[in-house]
């Protein structure tokens, strides 16, 4: 296969979210539940650069579900803290596709959470998982090879387990 792996963003940053008031819980600071608001945001604002269209599920009856995640939090983050998400495309075969988040401080430059998430393509109709098509499986695959060269996020692939080590510093 003949690529041109720099038409692709590597990896995809999406900026301009902040900590908003009511993302934050008793401690002060930026609640559980609100992380993955923000990398479910993100992952719309980049589900066109992964190969699917916006209006798939009213022109094509097909979407994406998403079927598993795992989040890590690595330093908090307060109200007002702006956000940069970038996402790497890690893993992909004929049904599901694998993409690793990270969240940073946005000026300061920190590591605050990442989330590692898979998602399955979607007959609508029948809701039961089908195969990409051949145009969606080819970008995938040149979006793969251009993320590759990222190399493996430290956290990919991490279960939840009292011996996990953080990233080192």
């Amino acid at each position: 296969m003949t690529a041109n792996l720099a038409e692709f963003e590597t990896p995809f940053v999406v900026e301009g979210m902040t900590v908003l008031p009511e993302w934050t819980d008793y401690n002060g600071h930026y609640n559980i539940a609100y992380y993955l608001v923000a990398f479910d945001k993100a992952f719309d604002l980049i589900y066109e650069k992964l190969g699917f269209a916006l209006d798939q599920i009213q022109t094509k009856g097909v979407s994406t579900f998403s079927t598993e995640h795992h989040l890590t939090y690595q330093r908090e983050m307060v109200v007002g803290d702006p956000i940069r998400i970038e996402a790497q495309l890690i893993e992909c075969d004929a049904k599901r596709f694998r993409v690793f988040y990270t969240m940073y401080h946005a000026t300061e430059g920190y590591l605050a959470a990442t989330d590692e998430r898979i998602d399955i393509y979607v007959d609508m109709k029948t809701r039961r998982v089908i195969p990409f098509p051949d145009s969606v499986r080819d970008h995938l695959a040149r979006l793969k090879a251009a993320h590759d060269r990222l190399g493996m996020p430290f956290e990919a692939g991490r279960g939840i387990d009292f011996r996990n080590k953080r990233r080192p510093d």
